[in-house]
């Protein structure tokens, strides 16, 4: 289940993702699969081989590409969302969905 995301932030990172941009967005989420886990970082670009190339300078593997047929991307939680998050300047989504954590 996500939350906490507006509908215009969602709209503008499936248009990126979709002209195969890479797009980062984060919300909420709750699944029992992941305890501990409150958000998720979706790091999309319909360009595969993109995506595999920015998630390589992370130590990121291409098999964990969710090849969603619209919207392909990596899932990122805990600490390797938030160091990521950090790298990328995405201050304002720490703040909104990590800062409590840390």
């Amino acid at each position: 289940m996500a939350f906490g995301v507006k509908r215009e932030e969602l709209r503008k990172w499936k248009q990126s993702v979709k002209r195969g941009e890479v797009a980062i967005i984060t919300h909420f989420w709750l699944d029992e699969r992941f305890p501990g886990c409150d958000s998720v970082t979706k790091v999309g670009c319909a360009d595969i081989e993109k995506l595999s190339r920015w998630g390589a300078q992370y130590g990121l593997k291409p098999e964990w590409i969710h090849h969603d047929p619209r919207f392909p991307h990596f899932d990122l939680f805990g600490e390797r969302q938030y160091q990521i998050l950090r790298k990328e300047g995405k201050w304002d989504q720490i703040e909104r969905f990590i800062a409590k954590e840390k």
